[in-house]
């Protein structure tokens, strides 16, 4: 006989069933919009799989108001909180930076701020695509500990070999089998990295793609083959392309887009 499964709190399961973020489903609790067979749900309560959640059709439609926004993020910017000086990614969203040709023709209001919060990083040295998101489905589709989005990006790199720092054609003088490291063979912190695809773009720019984003991690791969990153471009995040967005610019998650 299998053994009934352990009783978890219903925040958790909410989120397991991709209804909303732990956070979220806290506050759907708190207005009384949850129930659970049947019956208003109280804080802290714990469920079973075999327990049915309801949600009432206020709650989706709290849910339905959230944006994420889509910010071609430059260089100096911090994805997250402010730090030493730096401003962050957020601070960047306001009705002068919203890019013109937005195709979703969603207005900005200041509520749109409130809880925006960046779904993975992007470090200060990098351009690109950062996505900032209110929603936190969205959130835990990105940088959930399952989440297996690939994410695109354009490297810039020179050599740091002794005597091949001036040459422009890295490709030319940079060994087969650091590529294939670089594809699959490396650790970071003790672990082993995840299989990611690394091709020659040009002679001075790789294109890789990965399905996890530990700190600086493109940066410090490239360290361990001899390469030093010189320029970092992220492209796409899963199906979502950056497209034409200018840097320093903004647009918001269409309705019909899918990560």
């Amino acid at each position: 006989m299998p053994t009934p499964a352990e009783p978890i709190r219903l925040n958790k399961r909410m989120a397991e069933l991709g209804l909303c973020s732990r956070r979220e489903a806290d506050f759907w609790i708190e207005q009384g919009w949850v129930k659970v067979n049947g019956q208003v749900a109280a804080m802290g309560v714990k469920v079973t799989p075999a327990d049915r959640v309801e949600v009432d059709r206020q709650a989706q439609g709290h849910q339905a108001q959230q944006v994420t926004i889509l910010l071609h993020k430059p260089v100096g910017y911090v994805s997250g909180q402010a730090e030493d000086g730096h401003a962050p990614a957020v601070s960047l969203i306001n009705p002068r930076t919203h890019w013109r040709e937005d195709p979703s023709h969603q207005r900005f209001s200041p509520p749109q701020l409130r809880g925006l919060a960046p779904a993975g990083r992007l470090d200060i040295d990098s351009v690109g695509l950062l996505v900032l998101t209110q929603d936190g489905r969205v959130a835990r589709q990105l940088i959930g500990e399952d989440s297996g989005v690939e994410k695109e990006y354009l490297v810039r790199v020179s050599c740091i070999h002794e005597g091949a720092e001036r040459t422009a054609d890295v490709q030319a003088v940079f060994p087969r089998e650091q590529l294939a490291r670089l594809r699959h063979g490396l650790s970071l912190d003790g672990q082993r990295l995840k299989p990611a695809r690394v091709d020659w773009q040009n002679p001075e720019q790789l294109r890789f793609v990965l399905t996890e984003g530990k700190k600086r991690q493109i940066r410090r791969m490239c360290e361990q083959v001899g390469l030093k990153v010189v320029g970092l471009k992220r492209i796409r995040i899963g199906r979502v392309m950056l497209g034409n967005l200018p840097q320093g610019q903004w647009r918001y998650l269409g309705p019909q887009e899918r990560f």
